[in-house]
């Protein structure tokens, strides 16, 4: 399913691009049609950060998004990254305590503070103290007022920024008032950019990676992560259940899982799920041939002696068919998974030892003889022997079955 959100640029005084400020968009109308605030922000938030990518919709620029009060309360910002998101307080927002607690932990934190649609109040002295940016509606505030706010409340610490600019007069009244920045239809209209989404489960199975992935997880967070989105919680079960990990005991916990299988082990059946969830609507032949691809990697290093090699050769052949799976380049779905540098250049095509057993193990699935021939030579100082592959072959077969049965 596609879906959208649109940018509107932020140019400094010398009409450079400073950052966008990413819009909610349902569809190709390129206008904003919702009436909850919270879900918009929260669109916005999961198409540009988790479906489409901040990096390529903002190009590596700030990027500035409306935040309401239930989700500053609720902390969500703390999801982004302080270095790349600029939180705008809607206009709307009340600086009770509970909206200035939370604006201080973003600001202590290292997030850029704006206040958007700007109207001076003397409620708002504590978030004026906050803020990093005051955003000045140049079409509902007279010219007079424009002047007098910057004069009111210069310190030498915020900046002003001119929104809805729709004329050169206005961008030039501005320059000369000492607005830093501006924005409006005067430089360009919102952009509509458009993404494919990925599965509901999804953003679950990323957390979870991620979670496990840090040197040293929180088993307990891990645990609630998975917990949230019952089919993944169900999918863990059944995976961890089934004949392919060969366990005694039925295991009817999550945290039971996560003790008894290890980190390594609960990374594999964590990132099995992804691959599940992303290849619901897809050929079941690409999801069974992607893990064959992953277990024929894994015995290949525990065969020839290539121990430390197992997590990334299982990886490297787990996730070597996710792009036809998303319809993604490679690129942009390794920006989302926390995988090793060597996975990655494997997996980007680039020359090395791993990437020559994931040739090795593609041309074993295609039976192009000659081609192994090619790249078991390449592979001669790793001791890597022909004889042996088709009972590793047949074994990835039997533990794929096992595993989708």
């Amino acid at each position: 399913m596609e879906v959208f959100l649109a940018r509107q640029p932020i140019m400094n005084r010398r009409q450079q691009v400073f950052a966008y400020e990413l819009l909610f968009r349902a569809g190709l109308d390129n206008v904003y049609n919702c009436t909850d605030g919270n879900r918009a922000t929260a669109t916005v938030i999961n198409n540009s950060l988790f479906t489409i990518g901040l990096d390529e919709v903002t190009g590596g620029k700030l990027a500035f998004i409306n935040f309401p009060r239930q989700l500053l309360v609720d902390e969500i910002p703390t999801l982004l990254p302080p270095d790349q998101v600029a939180i705008e307080i809607l206009e709307d927002v009340q600086p009770d305590e509970e909206v200035v607690a939370a604006c201080t932990k973003f600001k202590q934190a290292g997030y850029i503070l704006a206040l958007d649609d700007f109207v001076l109040r003397a409620d708002y002295k504590p978030l004026i103290e906050l803020a990093d940016i005051i955003k000045v509606d140049f079409l509902a505030t007279p010219p007079a007022e424009r002047a007098e706010l910057i004069k009111r409340l210069d310190n030498n610490r915020i900046k002003f920024l001119a929104e809805k600019v729709e004329t050169y007069a206005d961008f030039r009244q501005g320059m000369q008032l000492g607005y830093s920045y501006f924005q409006g239809y005067y430089f360009c209209r919102p952009t509509l950019i458009s993404g494919r989404q990925l599965p509901g489960s999804y953003l679950t199975f990323f957390q979870a990676l991620q979670e496990i992935s840090q040197p040293e997880p929180n088993f307990n967070r891990l645990e609630g992560i998975i917990k949230r989105d019952l089919a993944f919680s169900y999918s863990i079960l059944k995976l961890v259940n089934s004949a392919a990990f060969g366990l005694r005991n039925q295991v009817k916990s999550i945290k039971h899982a996560v003790v008894l299988l290890g980190l390594r082990e609960m990374r594999k059946l964590i990132s099995l799920c992804l691959m599940r969830g992303v290849a619901k609507d897809k050929p079941e032949e690409l999801l069974t041939c992607s893990i064959v691809r992953g277990r024929f990697g894994e015995l290949i290093a525990e065969c020839f002696g290539l121990v430390e090699w197992k997590s990334d050769l299982f990886f490297t052949g787990l996730f070597s068919m996710i792009d036809a799976l998303l319809e993604k380049p490679m690129d942009e779905i390794l920006n989302e998974l926390p995988l090793s540098e060597r996975v990655r250049d494997a997996l980007k095509g680039k020359a090395g030892d791993l990437r020559n057993i994931l040739n090795l193990i593609i041309c074993y699935e295609q039976g192009n003889w000659a081609e192994i021939k090619y790249h078991l030579a390449l592979l001669s100082n790793l001791g890597i022997r022909e004889n042996e592959l088709p009972h590793l072959y047949r074994n990835s077969l039997v533990w794929a079955n096992n595993l989708l049965g």
